[in-house]
């Protein structure tokens, strides 16, 4: 499995601060049916952890997925539950990425 770290924003960077509340609080009443779906689409999918952030990002998701097209199917049902911007970044792990170099520097 690969490692994915999923950065979700719910408003624009313009956004009054009572939109931004609210999209936050729906993103929480309906985190539960984002889950779930993601379950039932992406089984394979697994979810390392999940934080509110106090910056740029509202949230960030680690998670395990088999390949990238699975990585997109999650950050799309974002978007379809009403996230406003998504990135999905691969994460490679400190001890491969020493692997990798080996040879190389």
């Amino acid at each position: 499995m690969k490692t994915y770290v999923m950065m979700t924003k719910f408003a624009a960077q313009d956004a009054h601060l009572v939109e931004f509340g609210s999209r936050v609080l729906d993103r929480v009443r309906n985190g539960d049916a984002w889950l779930e779906q993601i379950i039932e689409e992406c089984p394979e999918v697994t979810f390392r952890s999940h934080y509110a952030l106090l910056g740029y990002w509202d949230f960030m998701d680690i998670y395990e997925a088999p390949d990238e097209e699975t990585a997109a199917k999650v950050s799309l049902l974002s978007r379809a539950h009403g996230a406003h911007q998504v990135e999905s970044w691969p994460a490679i792990p400190k001890g491969r990425l020493k692997e990798l170099t080996q040879g190389i520097l």
